[in-house]
């Protein structure tokens, strides 16, 4: 076989074709590559140079394998380049607008969330904070900075302000569970939100976090997340990678 795995050898060698399943055969190999490529053990950057070596390798027609590289590419994780062969890329994380946190959307996805807490410390408000967070300018709000990866690839950069009365929780806590989470747990009842997403390039600091190029793309949200009183309990102001991530948006016609 010609195609250049590497460590991803034993990952083919494991897979197994179930021709008696009612689930096409095209869709099963799909599906165990995008488990395989999401979860770290085919990397980003593996090449597949000779697809019909790979369609022998794991015992597939060469339509069936085809079809299934091409369900991979339409996900986005993998791009095929004729002369080149096909590369793993970086998946993209997509996540649909609701009132949840990242943390949860990962863990629902199978991402393997994991924090690393980069500031949590009670500061007073500024002006801007301050008319976020409906405070006084000057009073005391907790400032919450965090890395946040998916598996092993750093996805976005979290800043946080909480009022100061609201916080129960450690540096600690924070580090090993979701933000929401944390606050439900508190007596705070999450309802509704306003948020406003964008898009801008990253500083040097936030490129060196994410592991991106200077200058690269950014998606950035806004949010005020309100509880069932109306009264604003968090205001978050989010960076994205661009590459490896996106929102979605689901719309019905009235």
């Amino acid at each position: 076989m010609t195609a250049k795995l590497d460590s991803s050898d034993e990952v083919l060698r494991n897979f197994t074709i179930d021709r008696r399943s009612p689930v096409p055969l095209y869709h099963q190999v799909a599906e165990y590559l995008e488990t395989a490529i999401v979860a770290g053990d085919i990397p980003q950057g593996t090449l597949f140079e000779n697809e019909i070596d790979l369609a022998d390798a794991l015992d597939l027609s060469r339509p069936t394998l085809r079809r299934a590289m091409r369900q991979l590419s339409e996900k986005g994780l993998i791009v095929r380049r004729r002369g080149i062969g096909t590369r793993v890329v970086q998946p993209k994380v997509r996540r649909p607008l609701e009132l949840t946190s990242l943390y949860d959307d990962l863990s629902r996805g199978g991402q393997k969330p994991t924090t690393r807490v980069l500031s949590f410390d009670r500061v007073v408000a500024t002006s801007e904070v301050a008319q976020h967070l409906r405070v006084a300018k000057g009073a005391e709000v907790v400032a919450l900075k965090r890395l946040r990866r998916a598996g092993r690839s750093p996805i976005a950069v979290m800043t946080n302000y909480l009022p100061g009365d609201l916080v129960r929780f450690t540096a600690e806590d924070l580090a090993t569970r979701g933000l929401y989470q944390l606050m439900r747990q508190s007596g705070v009842q999450l309802f509704s939100a306003v948020q406003v997403v964008g898009a801008r390039n990253a500083t040097e600091e936030e490129a060196a976090l994410l592991r991106e190029p200077a200058g690269a793309a950014l998606l950035t949200m806004q949010r005020d997340t309100m509880d069932e009183d109306g009264i604003i309990v968090e205001y978050g102001t989010h960076v994205y990678a661009a590459s490896r991530y996106s929102f979605e948006t689901r719309l019905t016609l009235p």
